[in-house]
């Protein structure tokens, strides 16, 4: 459950690099023509201050889920530093009846600069079954830094974090590209610049528990780690629509699946055109 939870708000953050021993990683000889530059220059059209979306973790062994745990991200327009900022909030929590055999309450944030989406500041405060960890960084865009508790270290531009990758990510233009293209990002996590991507396979019609919705399709590649298998076995939806919401996650794991839903959403910048209200 530790790292299910872990993992959901990773991969969340589009589909997101590493926790544990499991990671996103990109090879450069893989990569299409249409990338890095993505992950640079985007403005914000895709979300507001006072969003809230809830997610709910399910795990399954022999094909019953149960839900596990939630997720919850909030994004609100605040000051840091005499500049406006985007705080964005991701917090996991394991589901209270299983609080006795391993509790889990997450928190991650992001102080995100509200022009360029690029962020100020990363915080991840852990605390699983006993097991607690702090991490605060600070980036420095200009000087190309970013400076933990362990020291100062060389990022390149446009570089993310765990969170903010999810709020930048939002912002693609996903219709420009063909199926099976790969859209690279760099995301600082662990003292460590991870260069990354996540494959777009195309769109089609889901059903949730939450309802059913047109979505767009992507991929991220995995490394065989101690929880998820390898390769491109994860695969992520979003709203087609102007939000790009998350709404679902899927993936096999070393023993039995996990499968995460979008449970509820709140201020969103534009109405959920991509609901489909009737069959």
């Amino acid at each position: 459950m530790k790292k299910m939870l872990l993992s959901l708000l990773f991969v969340l953050s589009i589909s997101q690099s590493s926790l544990g021993d499991d990671m996103v990683f990109i090879d450069q000889d893989l990569m299409t023509t249409n990338g890095g530059d993505d992950f640079c220059g985007i403005n914000n059209k895709t979300f507001l201050s006072g969003e809230r979306i809830t997610f709910k973790v399910f795990y399954s062994v022999i094909g019953i889920f149960i839900e596990a745990g939630t997720a919850q991200f909030s994004m609100n327009r605040e000051m840091l530093n005499s500049k406006p900022v985007f705080h964005a909030v991701g917090e996991g929590f394991s589901n209270p009846r299983y609080d006795w055999i391993f509790r889990v309450r997450d928190r991650y944030e992001s102080y995100i600069d509200t022009l360029t989406l690029k962020p100020y500041k990363f915080i991840r405060n852990v605390d699983e079954g006993g097991y607690k960890k702090f991490e605060n960084v600070t980036f420095n865009h200009e000087a190309k830094t970013a400076t933990s508790k362990n020291g100062t270290f060389s990022v390149p531009p446009c570089v993310q974090d765990v969170v903010s990758t999810m709020y930048y990510a939002r912002n693609i233009d996903y219709d420009k590209y063909k199926p099976n293209d790969k859209i690279p990002f760099s995301m600082f996590l662990d003292d460590e610049v991870n260069n990354l991507y996540i494959k777009y396979v195309g769109k089609e019609t889901i059903k949730t528990k939450y309802g059913k919705f047109r979505a767009i399709k992507l991929k991220p590649l995995l490394v065989k780690g101690n929880m998820f298998e390898g390769g491109e076995k994860m695969t992520l939806w979003v709203s087609d629509d102007p939000n790009h919401i998350p709404l679902r996650i899927e993936s096999p794991i070393s023993v039995g699946s996990v499968k995460v839903d979008m449970m509820g959403y709140s201020n969103l910048r534009y109405p959920m055109t991509s609901r489909v209200l009737k069959d």
